[in-house]
Formats: C-alpha cells, structure tokens, sequence
C-alpha cells in the first residue's frame, strides 16, 4: 500500500501553477495522479500527444475551450474533463482565484514534465 500526503509530493511548476504530483510512473500503477493548481487569470495553450488527461475540478472557476472557438467549457467544482483524442485546448482560470484540478494521466507522468508556453504552437509532452 502507496501512503502518501500533498506536502510529500513531487511539486513542479508545470508553466502557469503547480503541479502536485502524487503518484508518478515510478510507483508502477499505471497512471498518474496530480492536485493540479492553475493561477488565477492565466491562459494555457496546452496538447498531451502522449498521454490521455482527466481532470475534476474541486475548487476555483474557469474554462476549457477547443482552439477554433467551436466550444467552451464551464470549469467549477465537481466538473470533470476528459481529454480522450489528445486534444489541442485553452485552458483558463478566472481572474478572481486560483483552478484546482485532481488530474489523472495515463500513461503515467515521469514526474519533471513541464509545460513551454513561450511557444506559438501548442505545449506538449
């Protein structure tokens, strides 16, 4: 049995918050799992080619929006987002407080992935 508490966590600035990793690929379960902090009035340009994301939101408001404008998302606590074609996405915080998300990523996360939003194109690994 895996016991292990958020401040244990690997944390890594993933490009606009942080990141608490808290099961990595490392602990052989198959995915990954992450408390997820996205700073208030940010927005991310991000794709995972590799892997596949989930992610429930468990406090904080913002929006998941596809890059062609064709749908936007509302993002408050106890949505989940499931991004199951590797989807291209925005992903934005209101500008009044921080997103929290539980993440979940299959396959699992190493654990220092970090996110280029100095790019044009979209962030990925």
């Amino acid at each position: 049995m895996l016991i292990r508490t958020k401040e244990e966590a690997l944390v890594v600035e993933w490009g606009n918050g942080l990141s608490h990793r808290l099961l990595l690929q490392a602990d052989r379960m198959g995915f990954s799992f992450c408390h997820t902090v996205v700073r208030a009035g940010t927005k991310s340009r991000l794709e995972y080619r590799r892997h596949l994301e989930a992610c429930y939101c468990i406090t904080g408001r913002g929006w998941i929006s596809l890059p062609d404008g064709s749908a936007t998302h509302e993002l408050r606590p106890g949505v989940l987002y499931a991004l199951d074609q590797h989807d291209a996405h925005f992903l934005i915080a209101a500008p009044d407080a921080d997103l929290e998300l539980i993440s979940v990523f299959n396959p699992p996360l190493q654990g220092g992935e970090r996110h280029n939003l100095d790019q044009d194109e979209f962030s990925h690994y």
